[in-house]
């Protein structure tokens, strides 16, 4: 699997900060349940990258299974406040009704960089969704390689690199953040 390069990894953190990352990122996943947007994109950092690429399926031992250049989302601080406008408007037709999601963060792995306010954050994330009043909810899992940045606002998500689990996506759309 091709993952992104987002500096070197120099080694472990105490607790209190692996803790403190992991918390910022259970806050971030309420913000989202709950429809908490604007929350949330306050939580980013001004300079973000939001990315997951499409997964495909191939042969045996190809030399990637996710797409180099095609993604799902690629978006920036712009593209994420843009989404997010919509969402507030009659206009999002994807989200209407809108979703109930619940985003289960695990496995959180946190790692100092080469700069010393930035962590590389790897975890797994199950996303349940609901809709209105269909019976059948759609399941997402993923793997998440974070950069989160210690500011003195607190916590900054500055990039999320996401790769579904699954090729094939049981969505009519996909209009929620991963």
């Amino acid at each position: 699997m091709t993952t992104p390069t987002q500096g070197s990894v120099t080694g472990r953190v105490d607790m209190a900060t692996a803790w403190s990352v992991q918390e910022f990122l259970y806050r971030e996943a309420l913000a989202l349940d709950e429809r908490r947007y604007r929350d949330w994109l306050a939580m980013l950092a001004d300079d973000i990258r939001y990315e997951v690429p499409v997964r495909v399926t191939r042969e045996g031992l190809a030399d990637w299974e996710l797409a180099p250049t095609s993604r799902i989302f690629d978006d920036d601080h712009q593209t994420l406040e843009v989404r997010i406008q919509r969402l507030e408007t009659d206009f999002a037709w994807a989200e209407q009704p809108p979703s109930r999601t619940r985003h289960y963060v695990t496995n959180v792995i946190v790692n100092a960089t080469e700069a010393p306010d930035e962590y590389l954050v790897n975890s797994n994330c199950f996303i349940y969704r609901s809709r209105g009043d269909n019976p059948e909810p759609s399941l997402y899992s993923l793997f998440r390689k974070d950069t989160v940045r210690d500011t003195a606002d607190g916590w900054r998500l500055a990039r999320r690199w996401a790769a579904f689990d699954q090729s094939l996506i049981n969505a009519h759309n996909l209009s929620i953040f991963i």
